[in-house]
């Protein structure tokens, strides 16, 4: 009890420090850490699942953005230092985060009793997908259609960050080009983690089936080693106007879609499962989604096209 009642102080002193903080980067570090915060805490409430994809893109993956996005603003930041909001917006932005957060409470205060719920519909019939972990069942049979959009969003994500780049360098290389140095620790860093770090990826992905994992978690990790290769300079981002690049970024959203239709015929519904084959299939969905997303995520990371050549 001690230990839970510290570690809820301690995600609300973290919360209003990042709030509170005026430079940028600190900001981002305080996100990161209340990110890994929330993680022990969902650990704590026995959601593993949710735990590994708040770690892993709530924290990890945001976070990286966030990094990148403060560098880029940099000079930015540097000019609006001085300026101070004034006293009417300061009043505005407490009355309206005060009625956002009492809407919250109130919708989770009048929920009648006892709260409606389908779990014990689902429960009855989760044996019917094959899966042995709920978590993965639910998303991808009963959620299928919100796991479908976010794969979708994640894409349209990455068509608006390429959309930022200059008509001139549409097609070309993402991000600057890191140069690797054999005597860095970085270099060694990434040579030691990026071949486990792929094989820990796999491994997330594929006990997701029947145990705390899945594609979403398994996929970041992947995208994790492949940053981590490109900032180390190992390897290099692909442009993207390369064909191969696309039909990644597209493999999942259009095998989940192209699934998705086949069960008008199969099952008599858009995303539906035939019994006999429901593991075969949503496995059929996991593998090019986990893909799409590893690449979708990696470049996010790495920004919009700027570069003409490799060098």
């Amino acid at each position: 009890m001690a230990f839970d009642i510290s570690l809820v102080l301690l995600v609300l002193g973290v919360a209003a420090w990042t709030i509170a903080a005026r430079d940028t980067f600190a900001a981002v570090v305080g996100f990161v850490t209340y990110g890994l915060l929330l993680a022990l805490v969902w650990v704590r409430l026995q959601a593993p699942d949710v735990a590994l994809t708040e770690a892993a893109l709530g924290s990890g993956l945001t976070g990286g953005l966030l990094v990148g996005a403060t560098a880029r603003l940099r000079r930015a930041e540097v000019l609006a230092a001085d300026e101070t909001p004034g006293v009417a917006f300061k009043l505005a932005s407490a009355v309206l985060c005060t009625l956002v957060s009492a809407g919250l409470a109130a919708i989770v205060l009048l929920l009648p009793e006892p709260a409606p719920t389908l779990a014990p519909q689902v429960a009855a019939n989760i044996a019917a997908t094959g899966l042995g972990n709920p978590v993965t069942a639910v998303l991808m049979a009963y959620r299928a259609i919100d796991t479908l959009l976010e794969t979708v969003v994640l894409l349209l994500a990455l068509v608006g960050i390429w959309s930022l780049a200059p008509n001139r360098s549409w097609g070309v290389y993402p991000g600057p080009r890191h140069q690797a140095d054999s005597d860095s620790a970085l270099t060694f860093t990434a040579q030691l983690l990026v071949p486990i770090g792929i094989l820990v990826g796999i491994h997330i992905f594929w006990v997701g089936s029947v145990a705390p994992g899945g594609e979403f978690q398994g996929a970041t990790i992947l995208a994790a080693m492949w940053i981590l290769a490109m900032i180390a300079g190992l390897v290099d981002a692909p442009a993207v106007s390369r064909r191969w690049l696309r039909l990644v970024l597209i493999a999942g959203p259009a095998v989940f879609f192209g699934i998705g239709f086949a069960g008008f015929f199969a099952a008599g519904a858009f995303l539906a499962y035939p019994e006999t084959y429901a593991k075969l299939v949503i496995l059929m969905i996991e593998i090019p989604v986990t893909l799409s997303i590893a690449a979708t995520l990696a470049l996010l990371v790495a920004g919009p096209p700027e570069r003409i050549t490799q060098q």
